[in-house]
């Protein structure tokens, strides 16, 4: 049988326990260590998580939205919750461990994201890629550390890094000057307004602004800071000016400085060096006159038309500038005066330093013995604004300066349009006092007489003799015109015989030149019969002259020896 076969004897198997892993667990294994080293790296590279409040999370997501600085990824909102007033929104932000030591009180954030400001667009990349949070840290590692940030709600207009210097310009009303407004230096764009705040009281405006490098050293003590915003127009003798400084200061407000030549050679300003802002480039410049003498002025003309800082001229040169007016009660004189009040500025005047040694008042005393007096005068006859003239006036009223205080009052006299009124008014008057009653009775009898004298009789007779006069000297021109026709009708042949007898005498005339002219034969035999002429009454005179030494040579002829 085949179970009695050897060869089908079937051996027990002997099973044995290995004491050696196997080499499949060398997956699991490289797997948690991968892991771990995973979860190890990402501890590692954590930082610490921060709060940033801001008043909305518009485009921001949670798990999303990141932290950026330098377009470097430097965090991930974690979560947006709302704060417990309703107000704001507080935002948990894991950031990683290269933010940590830039996690200062001086970090700023904001959010990143497509906004019109400061007249330029910012934040169009977003549109693909999403609003994220910007963070900006101090340019040195100062201030303390903190978990806990308020957002900007605004981009801020500088970085930490951009070099330059700050300043404050302080200004009566800020007027169109807005956020991020520019700067202008020589029509260059050196700076921008970072921002304003009230002073005490609310009597000034104070403005931060910020002038880039290296237009900051352009800036010294003495240079003048004025809005130029918007459009100035001047109307001058040249016409009208249009000037704009740019678009941007049209749109956003500008501020334009210089500093002038004298002011160069000054020191350079530190950081948060105060200026005056000043409304017009005109006003900056007159800030350089140190000196001004109040004036008052008394005027008997209207002053319509005369505005604060209209000019006060002498001979069309400005030399100060009006302040204002009132209007008072006179008790002395019982009446209600309009008082101008300007002043003088002397600074303006060279070769005023010579008249230093004496007063404003004792100088102003000399001018209106000399006949100075102050006048209004129109500066525009379109507009009919009005200035102050300071001028010499001939044989002028008697007058005197006084004081009010410490204000001159400077005598007046009527304006130009108001002499010219003054002389109409009395040549109306004149004309009103003329004896219109008997000029007319004058007139009437006059033309009675006339009317008479047409009607007369005597007027009748001499136009009827009038009448024979001119129809007998008809008569006789008649007669002369008919005795004159022979007359007239010879003339023709009377002119041409004229003319004949005038060609034969210029025919005389030639053929006489010909033969008794200059260059004729009968000239030159003339000239040699003279030559001929004078030889002979030399000889006679010589003749003479020998006879009278010697009159015998005559019985006894010359004698051929000398004497």
């Amino acid at each position: 049988m085949v179970l009695d076969h050897p060869e089908a004897r079937v051996t027990t198997a002997k099973v044995g326990r290995s004491r050696r892993l196997s080499p499949i667990w060398a997956i699991p294994i490289v797997t948690v260590l991968i892991a771990g080293f995973l979860v190890w790296h990402t501890y590692s590279q954590r930082g610490p998580t921060i709060t940033i409040t801001f008043r909305g999370a518009e485009g921001l997501t949670a798990g999303q939205s990141q932290l950026r600085y330098r377009d470097v990824v430097m965090g991930t909102v974690q979560e947006i919750v709302l704060s417990q007033d309703l107000q704001h929104v507080t935002m948990t932000v894991r950031t990683t461990r290269a933010a940590e030591p830039l996690l200062t009180e001086n970090t700023r954030f904001w959010v990143v994201k497509p906004r019109l400001f400061a007249g330029s667009i910012s934040g169009l990349d977003t549109l693909l890629s999403g609003s994220y949070i910007q963070m900006a840290p101090a340019l040195t590692a100062s201030g303390e550390h903190t978990r806990h940030f308020i957002g900007l709600e605004d981009p801020p207009l500088l970085t930490a890094e951009e070099p330059g210097r700050s300043i404050l310009l302080r200004a009566d009303r800020i007027g169109s000057i807005s956020l991020g407004s520019p700067i202008f230096y020589r029509d260059l764009d050196v700076g921008q307004v970072m921002g304003w705040d009230l002073s005490d009281m609310a009597e000034s405006v104070t403005i931060h602004a910020f002038i880039r490098a290296p237009f900051d050293r352009y800036v010294r003590e003495g240079s003048r800071f004025w809005n130029a915003s918007g459009v100035s127009v001047k109307m001058g003798a040249e016409g009208i000016q249009l000037q704009v400084e740019s678009l941007r200061a049209l749109l956003l407000g500008g501020i334009a400085f210089e500093t002038p030549e004298a002011a160069r050679n000054g020191r350079q300003i530190q950081n948060d060096a105060t200026f005056r802002l000043y409304a017009t480039q005109d006003a900056a410049n007159s800030a350089a006159i140190t000196r001004r003498v109040p004036v008052v002025s008394y005027f008997t003309d209207s002053i319509s038309g005369l505005a604060p800082g209209a000019p006060v001229t002498f001979q069309g040169v400005r030399i100060g500038e009006v302040l204002g007016y009132d209007l008072v009660y006179d008790a002395t004189t019982q009446r209600l005066r309009v008082p101008v009040r300007y002043e003088i500025e002397p600074e303006r005047v060279a070769g005023s330093i010579n008249a230093q040694g004496r007063t404003a008042l004792e100088n102003a005393r000399l001018l209106v013995q000399q006949g100075m007096r102050a006048r209004l005068m129109s500066s525009n006859l379109i507009t009919g604004q009005q200035q102050i003239a300071l001028e010499m006036i001939e044989n002028p009223p008697p007058a005197e300066i006084t004081m009010q205080g410490n204000v001159i009052v400077m005598p007046s006299v009527p304006g130009q349009f108001a002499s010219i009124m003054e002389g109409v008014n009395r040549v109306l008057t004149s004309i009103e006092g003329m004896p219109w009653a008997d000029i007319g009775r004058n007139v009437d009898s006059t033309v009675a007489g006339v009317n008479e004298l047409i009607r007369g009789p005597e007027l009748r007779q001499s136009l009827a003799g009038l009448n024979s006069t001119l129809t007998a000297a008809e008569e006789m021109i008649r007669h002369i015109d008919a005795a004159a026709q022979p007359a007239l009708r010879g003339l023709p042949q009377m002119m041409a015989n004229l003319n004949a007898t005038v060609v034969q005498a210029n025919r005389l005339v030639a053929s006489a030149n010909r033969g008794y002219g200059e260059d004729s034969q009968f000239q030159r035999d003339l000239e040699r019969m003279l030559e001929q002429i004078t030889v002979a009454a030399r000889s006679l005179r010589s003749l003479v002259d020998q006879l009278n030494r010697n009159p015998e040579s005559l019985i006894r002829g010359r004698s051929t020896q000398g004497p």
